[in-house]
Protein backbone atom coordinates (compact mmCIF):
# COMPACT_ATOMS: atom_id res chain seq x y z
CA UNK A 1 0.00 0.00 0.00
CA UNK A 2 1.70 3.19 -1.18
CA UNK A 3 0.29 6.67 -1.84
CA UNK A 4 2.51 9.61 -2.73
CA UNK A 5 0.83 13.01 -2.75
CA UNK A 6 2.32 15.65 -5.06
CA UNK A 7 1.49 19.20 -3.99
CA UNK A 8 2.50 22.63 -5.21
CA UNK A 9 4.29 24.23 -2.26
CA UNK A 10 3.84 27.85 -3.35
CA UNK A 11 1.13 29.80 -5.22
CA UNK A 12 0.81 27.27 -8.02
CA UNK A 13 2.66 27.02 -11.36
CA UNK A 14 5.57 25.18 -9.73
CA UNK A 15 5.84 22.51 -12.43
CA UNK A 16 3.71 19.76 -10.88
CA UNK A 17 2.69 18.37 -14.28
CA UNK A 18 6.28 17.65 -15.25
CA UNK A 19 7.09 16.01 -11.91
CA UNK A 20 3.93 13.87 -11.93
CA UNK A 21 4.69 12.78 -15.50
CA UNK A 22 8.23 11.89 -14.48
CA UNK A 23 7.17 9.88 -11.42
CA UNK A 24 4.37 8.12 -13.30
CA UNK A 25 6.75 5.76 -15.05
CA UNK A 26 6.96 3.83 -11.75
CA UNK A 27 3.31 4.28 -10.71
CA UNK A 28 0.17 2.19 -11.26
CA UNK A 29 -2.52 4.83 -10.65
CA UNK A 30 -2.45 8.64 -10.88
CA UNK A 31 -5.44 10.38 -9.30
CA UNK A 32 -6.34 14.08 -9.52
CA UNK A 33 -8.04 15.12 -6.28
CA UNK A 34 -9.28 18.75 -6.56
CA UNK A 35 -9.72 21.81 -8.73
CA UNK A 36 -10.96 21.91 -12.29
CA UNK A 37 -9.98 23.16 -15.71
CA UNK A 38 -8.38 26.19 -14.04
CA UNK A 39 -5.26 24.03 -13.71
CA UNK A 40 -2.64 24.02 -16.44
CA UNK A 41 -0.16 21.16 -16.03
CA UNK A 42 2.50 21.41 -18.73
CA UNK A 43 4.54 18.44 -19.94
CA UNK A 44 7.22 18.56 -22.64
CA UNK A 45 7.94 15.29 -24.46
CA UNK A 46 10.25 15.17 -27.48
CA UNK A 47 10.11 18.99 -27.67
CA UNK A 48 6.30 18.91 -27.87
CA UNK A 49 4.42 20.89 -25.22
CA UNK A 50 1.29 19.23 -23.83
CA UNK A 51 -0.99 21.12 -21.44
CA UNK A 52 -3.48 19.14 -19.36
CA UNK A 53 -6.24 20.86 -17.41
CA UNK A 54 -8.37 18.04 -15.97
CA UNK A 55 -6.90 14.69 -16.95
CA UNK A 56 -4.06 13.49 -14.67
CA UNK A 57 -0.52 14.02 -15.92
CA UNK A 58 0.20 10.29 -15.84
CA UNK A 59 -2.00 9.71 -18.91
CA UNK A 60 1.02 9.86 -21.25
CA UNK A 61 2.35 6.58 -19.82
CA UNK A 62 0.41 3.68 -21.43
CA UNK A 63 0.35 1.39 -18.39
CA UNK A 64 -0.97 3.97 -15.93
CA UNK A 65 -4.61 4.13 -14.82
CA UNK A 66 -5.84 7.71 -14.36
CA UNK A 67 -8.59 8.93 -12.07
CA UNK A 68 -10.46 12.23 -11.82
CA UNK A 69 -11.68 12.15 -8.23
CA UNK A 70 -14.83 13.31 -6.50
CA UNK A 71 -13.09 16.45 -5.23
CA UNK A 72 -12.80 17.92 -8.72
CA UNK A 73 -15.36 19.99 -10.59
CA UNK A 74 -15.75 19.03 -14.23
CA UNK A 75 -16.42 21.25 -17.21
CA UNK A 76 -17.91 18.93 -19.88
CA UNK A 77 -16.66 21.07 -22.76
CA UNK A 78 -13.08 21.21 -21.42
CA UNK A 79 -13.07 17.49 -20.61
CA UNK A 80 -14.25 16.36 -24.04
CA UNK A 81 -11.78 18.71 -25.75
CA UNK A 82 -8.96 17.25 -23.67
CA UNK A 83 -9.97 13.66 -24.43
CA UNK A 84 -10.17 14.47 -28.14
CA UNK A 85 -6.79 16.23 -28.02
CA UNK A 86 -5.12 13.21 -26.42
CA UNK A 87 -6.74 10.73 -28.80
CA UNK A 88 -5.59 12.78 -31.80
CA UNK A 89 -2.08 12.53 -30.36
CA UNK A 90 -2.41 8.76 -30.31
CA UNK A 91 -2.87 8.51 -26.53
CA UNK A 92 -5.37 5.78 -25.65
CA UNK A 93 -7.69 6.92 -22.85
CA UNK A 94 -10.36 4.22 -23.20
CA UNK A 95 -10.22 1.83 -20.26
CA UNK A 96 -7.57 3.98 -18.59
CA UNK A 97 -9.46 7.15 -17.63
CA UNK A 98 -11.93 6.84 -14.76
CA UNK A 99 -14.14 9.69 -13.53
CA UNK A 100 -15.86 9.75 -10.17
CA UNK A 101 -19.64 9.56 -10.29
CA UNK A 102 -19.59 11.90 -7.27
CA UNK A 103 -17.71 14.73 -9.01
CA UNK A 104 -19.67 17.95 -9.51
CA UNK A 105 -20.34 19.49 -12.90
CA UNK A 106 -19.61 23.04 -13.97
CA UNK A 107 -22.70 24.52 -15.60
CA UNK A 108 -23.00 27.44 -18.05
CA UNK A 109 -24.41 29.64 -15.29
CA UNK A 110 -21.31 29.00 -13.18
CA UNK A 111 -19.10 30.40 -15.93
CA UNK A 112 -21.42 33.36 -16.45
CA UNK A 113 -21.46 34.24 -12.76
CA UNK A 114 -17.70 33.83 -12.44
CA UNK A 115 -16.95 36.08 -15.42
CA UNK A 116 -19.36 38.79 -14.27
CA UNK A 117 -18.03 38.77 -10.70
CA UNK A 118 -14.43 39.06 -11.88
CA UNK A 119 -15.32 42.22 -13.79
CA UNK A 120 -16.81 43.81 -10.68
CA UNK A 121 -15.54 45.09 -7.36
CA UNK A 122 -15.26 41.61 -5.84
CA UNK A 123 -12.80 40.25 -8.40
CA UNK A 124 -9.72 38.46 -7.05
CA UNK A 125 -8.07 37.38 -10.30
CA UNK A 126 -9.63 33.96 -10.91
CA UNK A 127 -9.49 32.19 -14.27
CA UNK A 128 -13.21 32.86 -14.80
CA UNK A 129 -13.92 29.21 -15.61
CA UNK A 130 -16.78 28.75 -13.17
CA UNK A 131 -14.75 26.84 -10.59
CA UNK A 132 -15.70 28.96 -7.55
CA UNK A 133 -19.44 29.11 -8.31
CA UNK A 134 -19.48 25.32 -8.85
CA UNK A 135 -17.91 24.71 -5.44
CA UNK A 136 -20.33 27.27 -3.99
CA UNK A 137 -23.29 25.24 -5.24
CA UNK A 138 -21.65 22.08 -3.93
CA UNK A 139 -21.50 23.59 -0.43
CA UNK A 140 -25.04 24.95 -0.86
CA UNK A 141 -26.10 21.37 -1.75
CA UNK A 142 -27.68 22.45 -5.02
CA UNK A 143 -24.86 21.23 -7.26
CA UNK A 144 -25.29 18.79 -10.13
CA UNK A 145 -23.12 15.67 -9.81
CA UNK A 146 -22.20 13.27 -12.57
CA UNK A 147 -24.38 10.61 -10.94
CA UNK A 148 -27.35 12.93 -11.54
CA UNK A 149 -26.91 12.40 -15.28
CA UNK A 150 -28.12 8.81 -14.90
CA UNK A 151 -31.71 9.85 -14.15
CA UNK A 152 -32.72 12.19 -16.95
CA UNK A 153 -36.06 13.25 -15.52
CA UNK A 154 -34.55 14.07 -12.15
CA UNK A 155 -31.73 15.88 -13.96
CA UNK A 156 -34.26 18.00 -15.84
CA UNK A 157 -36.04 18.87 -12.59
CA UNK A 158 -32.82 19.90 -10.82
CA UNK A 159 -31.53 21.85 -13.80
CA UNK A 160 -34.77 23.74 -14.28
CA UNK A 161 -34.82 24.74 -10.60
CA UNK A 162 -31.18 25.87 -10.70
CA UNK A 163 -31.51 27.67 -14.01
CA UNK A 164 -34.59 29.60 -12.90
CA UNK A 165 -32.78 30.78 -9.76
CA UNK A 166 -29.53 31.65 -11.57
CA UNK A 167 -31.40 33.40 -14.39
CA UNK A 168 -33.14 35.66 -11.89
CA UNK A 169 -29.78 36.52 -10.35
CA UNK A 170 -28.05 37.06 -13.70
CA UNK A 171 -30.82 39.31 -15.00
CA UNK A 172 -31.90 41.21 -11.89
CA UNK A 173 -28.46 41.83 -10.35
CA UNK A 174 -26.10 41.72 -13.32
CA UNK A 175 -28.42 42.64 -16.18
CA UNK A 176 -27.19 39.60 -18.14
CA UNK A 177 -28.91 37.67 -20.89
CA UNK A 178 -31.14 34.75 -19.75
CA UNK A 179 -29.97 31.19 -20.33
CA UNK A 180 -31.83 28.77 -22.60
CA UNK A 181 -33.06 26.13 -20.14
CA UNK A 182 -33.89 23.44 -22.69
CA UNK A 183 -30.63 23.94 -24.58
CA UNK A 184 -28.63 23.46 -21.38
CA UNK A 185 -30.60 20.33 -20.51
CA UNK A 186 -30.06 18.85 -23.97
CA UNK A 187 -26.33 19.66 -23.83
CA UNK A 188 -25.81 17.80 -20.56
CA UNK A 189 -27.96 14.82 -21.57
CA UNK A 190 -25.79 14.49 -24.68
CA UNK A 191 -22.67 14.85 -22.56
CA UNK A 192 -23.88 11.95 -20.41
CA UNK A 193 -23.98 9.65 -23.44
CA UNK A 194 -20.38 10.49 -24.37
CA UNK A 195 -18.91 10.37 -20.88
CA UNK A 196 -20.69 7.24 -19.66
CA UNK A 197 -17.83 4.78 -20.48
CA UNK A 198 -15.51 6.70 -18.16
CA UNK A 199 -17.80 6.96 -15.11
CA UNK A 200 -17.26 4.68 -12.12
CA UNK A 201 -17.03 4.59 -8.35
CA UNK A 202 -13.43 5.79 -8.18
CA UNK A 203 -13.26 5.53 -4.38
CA UNK A 204 -13.96 1.79 -4.64
CA UNK A 205 -11.41 1.55 -7.45
CA UNK A 206 -8.75 3.23 -5.31
CA UNK A 207 -9.52 1.22 -2.19
CA UNK A 208 -9.20 -1.96 -4.27
CA UNK A 209 -5.91 -0.70 -5.72
CA UNK A 210 -4.63 -0.12 -2.19
CA UNK A 211 -5.69 -3.63 -1.17
CA UNK A 212 -3.84 -5.01 -4.19
CA UNK A 213 -0.65 -3.21 -3.21
CA UNK A 214 -0.71 -0.83 -6.18
CA UNK A 215 1.43 2.30 -6.26
CA UNK A 216 -0.77 5.41 -6.28
CA UNK A 217 0.14 9.01 -6.93
CA UNK A 218 -2.31 11.72 -5.87
CA UNK A 219 -1.98 14.84 -8.04
CA UNK A 220 -3.00 18.23 -6.71
CA UNK A 221 -3.63 21.40 -8.70
CA UNK A 222 -2.85 25.06 -7.86
CA UNK A 223 -0.66 25.47 -4.74
CA UNK A 224 -0.76 25.18 -0.96
CA UNK A 225 -0.72 28.95 -0.44
CA UNK A 226 -3.92 29.12 -2.49
CA UNK A 227 -5.71 26.59 -0.27
CA UNK A 228 -9.23 27.68 0.67
CA UNK A 229 -8.57 27.13 4.39
CA UNK A 230 -4.81 27.54 4.72
CA UNK A 231 -3.92 29.97 1.95
CA UNK A 232 -3.82 33.76 1.76
CA UNK A 233 -7.59 34.14 2.05
CA UNK A 234 -9.54 35.61 0.28
CA UNK A 235 -6.99 35.49 -2.54
CA UNK A 236 -7.23 31.72 -2.79
CA UNK A 237 -8.76 28.99 -4.92
CA UNK A 238 -12.09 27.30 -4.14
CA UNK A 239 -10.77 23.92 -3.00
CA UNK A 240 -8.01 22.31 -0.92
CA UNK A 241 -4.75 21.79 -2.87
CA UNK A 242 -2.95 20.84 0.35
CA UNK A 243 -2.14 17.19 0.99
CA UNK A 244 -5.21 16.74 3.22
CA UNK A 245 -7.37 17.42 0.18
CA UNK A 246 -6.17 14.14 -1.31
CA UNK A 247 -8.11 12.17 1.32
CA UNK A 248 -11.41 14.01 0.94
CA UNK A 249 -10.98 14.51 -2.81
CA UNK A 250 -10.38 10.83 -3.53
CA UNK A 251 -11.93 8.94 -0.62
CA UNK A 252 -8.69 7.37 0.62
CA UNK A 253 -7.72 7.10 4.31
CA UNK A 254 -4.95 9.32 5.74
CA UNK A 255 -3.11 6.18 6.86
CA UNK A 256 -2.59 5.20 3.23
CA UNK A 257 -0.34 8.21 2.52
CA UNK A 258 3.31 7.19 2.73
CA UNK A 259 5.01 10.35 1.40
CA UNK A 260 4.29 13.92 0.35
CA UNK A 261 6.42 15.48 -2.37
CA UNK A 262 6.38 19.26 -2.51
CA UNK A 263 7.14 20.88 -5.85
CA UNK A 264 9.05 24.14 -5.33
CA UNK A 265 10.00 26.63 -8.01
CA UNK A 266 13.53 28.03 -7.54
CA UNK A 267 11.99 31.50 -7.24
CA UNK A 268 8.44 32.66 -6.49
CA UNK A 269 5.55 33.51 -8.79
CA UNK A 270 1.91 34.38 -8.35
CA UNK A 271 -1.02 34.91 -10.73
CA UNK A 272 -3.88 37.25 -9.93
CA UNK A 273 -4.29 39.46 -6.89
CA UNK A 274 -3.12 38.91 -3.33
CA UNK A 275 -0.10 39.58 -1.10
CA UNK A 276 3.33 38.64 -2.45
CA UNK A 277 6.11 39.71 -0.02
CA UNK A 278 9.12 39.03 -2.29
CA UNK A 279 7.61 40.41 -5.50
CA UNK A 280 10.04 42.22 -7.79
CA UNK A 281 8.95 45.31 -9.72
CA UNK A 282 12.29 45.97 -11.42
CA UNK A 283 14.28 44.60 -14.34
CA UNK A 284 15.13 41.46 -12.36
CA UNK A 285 11.44 40.61 -12.09
CA UNK A 286 11.06 41.17 -15.82
CA UNK A 287 14.08 38.99 -16.49
CA UNK A 288 12.66 36.13 -14.42
CA UNK A 289 9.36 36.47 -16.28
CA UNK A 290 10.96 36.36 -19.71
CA UNK A 291 13.61 33.71 -18.96
CA UNK A 292 11.09 31.54 -17.11
CA UNK A 293 8.33 31.99 -19.72
CA UNK A 294 6.06 32.97 -16.86
CA UNK A 295 2.73 33.11 -18.59
CA UNK A 296 -0.22 31.03 -17.46
CA UNK A 297 -0.83 27.76 -19.33
CA UNK A 298 -4.59 28.19 -18.79
CA UNK A 299 -5.15 31.94 -19.14
CA UNK A 300 -1.98 33.23 -20.80
CA UNK A 301 -1.73 35.92 -18.11
CA UNK A 302 1.76 37.06 -17.10
CA UNK A 303 2.83 35.90 -13.66
CA UNK A 304 4.16 38.16 -10.95
CA UNK A 305 7.75 37.16 -10.09
CA UNK A 306 9.90 37.45 -6.97
CA UNK A 307 12.63 35.87 -4.88
CA UNK A 308 12.27 32.53 -3.14
CA UNK A 309 10.30 32.89 0.11
CA UNK A 310 11.50 30.59 2.90
CA UNK A 311 8.92 31.63 5.58
CA UNK A 312 6.08 30.83 3.16
CA UNK A 313 7.71 27.53 2.25
CA UNK A 314 8.24 26.54 5.90
CA UNK A 315 4.54 27.10 6.50
CA UNK A 316 3.68 25.04 3.44
CA UNK A 317 5.98 22.20 4.57
CA UNK A 318 4.23 22.11 7.95
CA UNK A 319 0.66 22.22 6.65
CA UNK A 320 1.31 19.54 4.01
CA UNK A 321 3.70 17.31 5.97
CA UNK A 322 6.11 17.45 3.03
CA UNK A 323 8.78 14.74 3.22
CA UNK A 324 10.83 15.61 0.10
CA UNK A 325 11.16 18.40 -2.44
CA UNK A 326 11.37 18.60 -6.23
CA UNK A 327 13.08 21.89 -7.12
CA UNK A 328 12.13 23.21 -10.56
CA UNK A 329 13.31 25.96 -12.93
CA UNK A 330 16.77 26.22 -11.42
CA UNK A 331 18.05 27.01 -14.92
CA UNK A 332 16.12 30.31 -15.03
CA UNK A 333 18.34 31.80 -12.32
CA UNK A 334 21.40 31.29 -14.52
CA UNK A 335 20.80 34.72 -16.02
CA UNK A 336 21.46 36.55 -12.73
CA UNK A 337 24.67 37.90 -11.18
CA UNK A 338 23.26 37.68 -7.67
CA UNK A 339 20.33 35.79 -6.19
CA UNK A 340 18.42 36.64 -3.05
CA UNK A 341 16.48 34.36 -0.72
CA UNK A 342 13.98 35.69 1.80
CA UNK A 343 14.82 33.99 5.11
CA UNK A 344 12.48 35.85 7.47
CA UNK A 345 9.75 38.45 7.97
CA UNK A 346 9.45 41.40 10.29
CA UNK A 347 6.41 43.55 10.98
CA UNK A 348 6.60 47.03 12.49
CA UNK A 349 10.20 46.32 13.48
CA UNK A 350 9.44 42.99 15.18
CA UNK A 351 10.63 39.67 13.78
CA UNK A 352 7.76 37.29 12.99
CA UNK A 353 8.02 33.69 14.14
CA UNK A 354 5.30 32.38 11.83
CA UNK A 355 3.78 32.87 8.40
CA UNK A 356 0.76 35.20 8.59
CA UNK A 357 -1.90 33.70 6.33
CA UNK A 358 -3.96 36.84 6.95
CA UNK A 359 -3.64 38.72 3.66
CA UNK A 360 -3.64 42.20 5.23
CA UNK A 361 -0.79 41.32 7.60
CA UNK A 362 1.22 39.49 4.95
CA UNK A 363 0.93 42.51 2.68
CA UNK A 364 2.72 44.63 5.30
CA UNK A 365 5.68 42.43 6.20
CA UNK A 366 9.28 43.39 5.50
CA UNK A 367 11.50 40.67 4.08
CA UNK A 368 14.94 39.78 5.39
CA UNK A 369 17.28 38.50 2.67
CA UNK A 370 20.52 36.64 2.20
CA UNK A 371 22.37 37.23 -1.07
CA UNK A 372 24.15 34.43 -2.92
CA UNK A 373 26.38 34.66 -6.01
CA UNK A 374 24.82 33.63 -9.31
CA UNK A 375 26.48 31.17 -11.66
CA UNK A 376 25.92 33.02 -14.96
CA UNK A 377 25.79 29.81 -16.99
CA UNK A 378 23.38 27.71 -19.01
CA UNK A 379 22.72 24.55 -16.98
CA UNK A 380 19.88 23.18 -19.12
CA UNK A 381 22.05 20.30 -20.41
CA UNK A 382 23.42 19.27 -17.00
CA UNK A 383 22.69 15.61 -16.26
CA UNK A 384 23.67 15.30 -12.61
CA UNK A 385 23.94 17.38 -9.45
CA UNK A 386 27.75 17.11 -9.43
CA UNK A 387 27.89 18.74 -12.87
CA UNK A 388 26.20 21.92 -11.64
CA UNK A 389 28.36 25.00 -11.03
CA UNK A 390 29.47 25.41 -7.41
CA UNK A 391 27.20 28.45 -7.00
CA UNK A 392 24.15 26.49 -8.19
CA UNK A 393 24.91 23.62 -5.81
CA UNK A 394 25.36 26.15 -3.00
CA UNK A 395 21.94 27.66 -3.81
CA UNK A 396 20.28 24.24 -3.61
CA UNK A 397 22.08 23.38 -0.36
CA UNK A 398 21.05 26.72 1.18
CA UNK A 399 17.37 26.02 0.43
CA UNK A 400 17.69 22.53 1.86
CA UNK A 401 19.35 23.80 5.03
CA UNK A 402 16.77 26.56 5.50
CA UNK A 403 13.84 24.15 5.17
CA UNK A 404 15.35 21.06 6.81
CA UNK A 405 13.79 18.81 4.16
CA UNK A 406 15.74 16.89 1.51
CA UNK A 407 15.65 18.07 -2.09
CA UNK A 408 15.51 14.82 -4.03
CA UNK A 409 14.82 16.11 -7.56
CA UNK A 410 16.21 19.06 -9.49
CA UNK A 411 14.78 20.28 -12.80
CA UNK A 412 16.84 22.40 -15.19
CA UNK A 413 14.36 22.74 -18.07
CA UNK A 414 10.91 21.76 -19.28
CA UNK A 415 11.83 18.40 -20.85
CA UNK A 416 11.59 15.01 -19.16
CA UNK A 417 15.31 14.50 -19.65
CA UNK A 418 16.15 17.80 -17.91
CA UNK A 419 15.63 16.37 -14.44
CA UNK A 420 17.92 14.45 -12.12
CA UNK A 421 17.94 13.10 -8.59
CA UNK A 422 20.19 14.08 -5.71
CA UNK A 423 21.60 11.05 -3.94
Amino acid sequence: MSVTVVVGAQWGDEGKGKIVDLLSQDIDVVARYQGGANAGHTIVVDNKKIVLHLIPSGILHPGVQCIIGNGTVIDPVALMEEIRFLEEMGVDVQGRLHISHKAHLIMPYHKALDAIREKGVGGIGTTGRGIGPAYFDKALRTGIRIVDLLNREELRTKLRANLEEKDKLLQAVYDAEPLDVEAVIDEYVNFDARIDPFITDTTHLLIQALADGKRILAEGAQGALLDLDHGTYPFVTSSNPTSGGACTGLGIPPTSITSVLGVVKAYSTRVGLGPFPTELFDEVGELLRSEGHEFGATTGRSRRCGWLDIPALRYSMQVNGITEIALTKLDVLGALDQIKICTGYSLDGKKLRYFPADAHTLDRVTCEYVTLPGWKADISAVQSFDQLPNEARSYVHTIQEQLGIPITWVSTGPGREQTFTIA
